[in-house]
């Protein structure tokens, strides 16, 4: 999700230093920036606050010189898990000092374009560098007990068919799809076909599952795949790559069928819905 934060433009872009950045299979993210005079520099990661609140939560790194040359780096290992938001980069050049807004250099996002392809364990987190719509480096952040990762969108002429994969939680016979009706209690059920791993799954759905109902206005379904008839529904959407914000990026087409339509897309969070008229 782009926030007025992202798009607003600032002085401070032509002097920012920059900062490069790789993440590793781990998820590790080493960031690595030009020699700075000062004694004690730190970077620091800092929560975006929802408009109107306060900032409440900022993570601390040491930058290491690197040889002789004075280069430096710091490291953001997997663990702790990262709060599921937005996280701005800032230079503190020293405890007291003000802190700087950093500007992106070379970002080397490659182990994470095929990570959809490893199963993750619980919690599942996930951090993506990036650059704001005003050129500052940033971090996307999430972090779930589970998450369906979505990996198809095929359209037919009168049908929708998601294919999608479960981490952090494994499906069971009794697993159910529930499309929900956003700011309602309303819930269609849908069975799946699981895969013989009790991961992978898929299911398929229409215009007439989700407009049956009558009503012209366009209707907004949030996706879940709940795993067993006890358990809690997991999202499906779109984390495990090197997208951070997927929803302009990734447009499908609507497809009709009896005077209705249906359009998948994803959320400002990269989660699935669909839009029903």
């Amino acid at each position: 999700m782009s926030t007025p934060e992202d798009q607003q433009t600032s002085p401070q872009l032509d002097t920012a230093p920059r900062a490069d950045c790789t993440i590793d299979t781990d998820g590790r993210i080493t960031f690595r920036l030009p020699p700075i005079p000062a004694a004690h520099p730190r970077l620091l990661l800092r929560l975006r606050p929802k408009k109107g609140l306060p900032e409440t939560t900022v993570h601390l790194l040491d930058l290491e010189t690197d040889g002789a040359d004075g280069h430096r780096h710091a490291e953001l290992e997997p663990r702790p898990v990262l709060d599921e938001g937005r996280w701005d980069v800032y230079l503190l050049p020293e405890p007291d000092a003000e802190r700087r807004r950093l500007r992106p250099g070379l970002r080397d996002l490659r182990t994470l374009v095929d990570g959809h392809l490893r199963d993750r364990p619980s919690p599942v987190a996930v951090r993506i560098p990036y650059a704001t719509k005003d050129g500052f480096l940033a971090l996307r952040a999430w972090r779930r007990t589970a998450h369906a990762e979505a990996r198809g969108i095929d359209l037919s002429d009168r049908a929708m068919t998601v294919t999608a994969r479960l981490h952090g939680a494994e499906l069971h016979e009794d697993a159910s799809v529930r499309l929900r009706l956003r700011g309602t209690d309303t819930v269609r059920t849908l069975a799946p076909r699981i895969d013989d791993d009790g991961r992978g799954f898929s299911f398929t759905t229409g215009p007439g599952d989700l407009t049956g109902d009558g009503g012209g206005a366009a209707r907004i379904w949030d996706v879940f795949v709940r795993p067993g008839a006890e358990a809690r529904p997991v999202r499906i959407g779109r984390l495990l790559d090197d997208v951070a914000d997927r929803k302009h990026v990734y447009v499908y087409p609507s497809i009709e069928a009896d005077g209705s339509t249906l359009r998948p897309y994803y959320t400002v969070d990269n989660d699935l819905a669909i839009e029903a008229t």
